[in-house]
């Protein structure tokens, strides 16, 4: 493939805008079209985000206050798990890294600590290993600039917005002031030759087409037939109902995480957005039809006076992500189900690794297949981190939460199968061999949720050559430790603006 001078992006939605928007940022000087049906409408749901968002939008150039009050958006710092690992428990996932003083073990100090005292939380972990856990406990906020708590505020947010005006402001406020092409009209006929795609409409011509086209998958699946390698059997969830609910009492429930909420056969997300909350119930077709599904989540609202959407989701990746001259970036490449907020995550991802790949210059089949390699890395870690959510549960209330229970989640544990460990694997390996786990990844905070110590008291007691006493007494200090700066973090933030009145006054500018 000689080098890529002009670029034809299929599809718009926030895939197609945000791949549309990183691509005129990185290369200005490339011919980039983006043609969108007036016709389709977009998915118009993942309208929450996880952390990697504002390594991307700090890349672009763009400052939050220019986008958020233009799509209805405001911060996010955690995921809040209720009923998951059993019902009426709760846990967090804060975003950044947790704050430690000295190494990735001392993640474990809070394990003595639920060990001597088993009446502690779930949730306390996330509270004495996170600073802004304070703020998400008395919903504070502030950018830290003063230092009030020891965390980076541009590694720890997030953002709730609306994913359709994210795309349009994308398009008009970003995209086309800086010389991206806007085409709309339906893409009906796609002609090819041995070496991919040669023109859309018998008139758009280009050196690298990207499909954006959502689960339709126009380009990549439809026309070149890649094979689909679906998850389903990791990840058995495929529908959802969605709808937006009016605010009660906007002072309290604006919040600055999204909370998912285990149910009879699958899990409900709240997303607080400025002027309303997005909500929607996510299940498996196997256990249960829409509209009973619908009816347990009108159950679950305690109204059904509102608009539904039922969504179907194709769960997986393909084989390829570039084949010959296509590329595909969002659903038409994959999806993870929506627990964990990663449906943007994997479009920013894979456009970096994109950017990277056409920086070579003449793109070879080696790179096309790098990419590939890279993206389905990322993502089949990313597809086992969301499994781990499953199956670590102990819910056996329903025949979905039961079979989920009993199933068998990975042969290659029983295998012993190392090669590329990633997800499973690693997993159990830094549990049983290294007995801690990666701070820097998210499975600690699941683990603590879903009581998965990477240690525990017999074996502590074991290799220390102590009694359950001395153990006690001895770790007394680092106890104390956690449950100073615990205190020492929520005393900090008292002075700091409500979530409310911060995002009212220093984003929408409302006095």
């Amino acid at each position: 493939m000689n080098t890529v001078k002009k670029i034809i992006i299929v599809g718009g939605g926030s895939a197609g805008w945000m791949t549309a928007a990183t691509l005129i940022k990185t290369f200005p000087n490339k011919n980039i079209t983006v043609i969108e049906s007036p016709n389709i409408p977009t998915v118009g749901v993942g309208e929450s985000t996880i952390q990697g968002i504002k390594f991307w939008t700090k890349y672009l150039g763009i400052e939050d206050k220019q986008f958020l009050k233009h799509t209805d958006g405001i911060y996010k710092l955690s995921i809040r798990f209720t009923d998951f690992y059993k019902k009426g428990e709760y846990f967090h996932y804060p975003f950044g890294e947790p704050f430690t003083e000295g190494n990735t073990a001392e993640l474990n100090d809070w394990w003595l600590k639920k060990f001597l005292y088993p009446k502690t939380p779930k949730h306390d972990y996330a509270d004495c290993h996170f600073p802004n856990m304070a703020c998400i406990n008395n919903n504070k906020f502030s950018y830290n600039a003063s230092d009030h708590i020891p965390f980076d505020f541009d590694k720890s947010v997030a953002y709730h917005f609306d994913a359709t005006k994210f795309a349009i402001w994308l398009r008009d406020t970003y995209c086309i002031p800086k010389g991206v092409k806007h085409i709309k009209e339906d893409v009906v006929t796609i002609e090819q030759n041995k070496e991919g795609i040669v023109s859309l409409n018998k008139k758009h011509k280009g050196d690298l087409y990207i499909d954006c086209t959502g689960f339709k998958s126009l380009l990549l699946g439809q026309t070149l037939k890649e094979p689909f390698d679906s998850h389903s059997e990791r990840l058995p969830n495929d529908s959802a109902w969605a709808t937006r609910i009016k605010y009660k009492d906007k002072e309290k429930q604006l919040v600055p995480y999204t909370n998912c909420t285990a149910i009879e056969n699958g899990w409900v997300w709240n997303i607080p957005l400025w002027s309303r909350i997005g909500t929607g119930y996510v299940y498996s077709s196997k256990y249960v039809d829409d509209e009973t599904a619908l009816k347990q989540f009108k159950k679950f609202l305690k109204t059904d006076e509102l608009d539904f959407k039922n969504i179907k989701m194709k769960v997986g990746i393909h084989k390829r992500l570039w084949v010959k001259n296509v590329c595909a970036i969002g659903l038409s490449a994959g999806f993870i189900e929506p627990l964990e907020s990663n449906g943007l995550f994997s479009v920013h991802e894979f456009l970096m690794k994109l950017v990277r790949t056409l920086n070579r210059g003449k793109i070879s089949q080696w790179d096309k297949d790098n990419f590939t390699f890279q993206c389905k890395l990322l993502f089949d870690n990313f597809s086992q981190f969301v499994a781990m959510h499953y199956a670590l549960s102990q819910r056996t209330d329903t025949p979905y939460w039961k079979d989920n229970f009993n199933k068998q989640w990975s042969l290659d544990l029983l295998n012993l199968k190392k090669d590329l460990t990633t997800g499973f694997v690693e997993n159990a390996i830094n549990r049983n061999s290294f007995f801690h786990y990666d701070k820097k990844a998210g499975l600690h905070c699941i683990a603590a949720g879903m009581n998965w110590p990477p240690t525990d008291l017999e074996t502590l007691m074991y290799f220390n050559h102590m009694n359950k006493e001395q153990f006690m007494d001895h770790y007394q200090s680092f106890i104390k430790r956690l449950n100073t700066r615990k205190e020492t973090w929520n005393k900090n933030i008292q002075s700091l603006p409500s979530f409310y009145d911060f995002m009212k006054e220093d984003v929408y500018e409302q006095h």
